[in-house]
């Protein structure tokens, strides 16, 4: 397949160090964002691997933000 990027990123994670986790979400989130728009740059858009990656980086999306969540205090107002 010409020209396209595959993103193979699964790293561990390490439950025990928060900030490298969100740090390699991070990481994936963006690869999948640049392999996204290299596969609509390209022009023959494969829907079902578009739809496929998207659903890939929003799952990664709401992964970040549930860190980021569980990270900040209740504030009791």
């Amino acid at each position: 397949m010409k020209g396209r990027l595959w993103v193979t990123l699964q790293p561990e994670m390490n439950d025990d160090d928060p900030v490298a986790e969100l740090e390699e979400l991070r990481a994936e989130h963006r690869a999948l964002d640049e392999q996204i728009s290299a596969l609509i740059a390209e022009g023959a858009i494969d829907q079902l691997e578009l739809a496929r990656l998207k659903r890939r980086k929003l799952h990664l999306k709401d992964r970040i933000q549930l860190l980021l969540d569980s990270n900040t205090p209740d504030i009791i107002a």
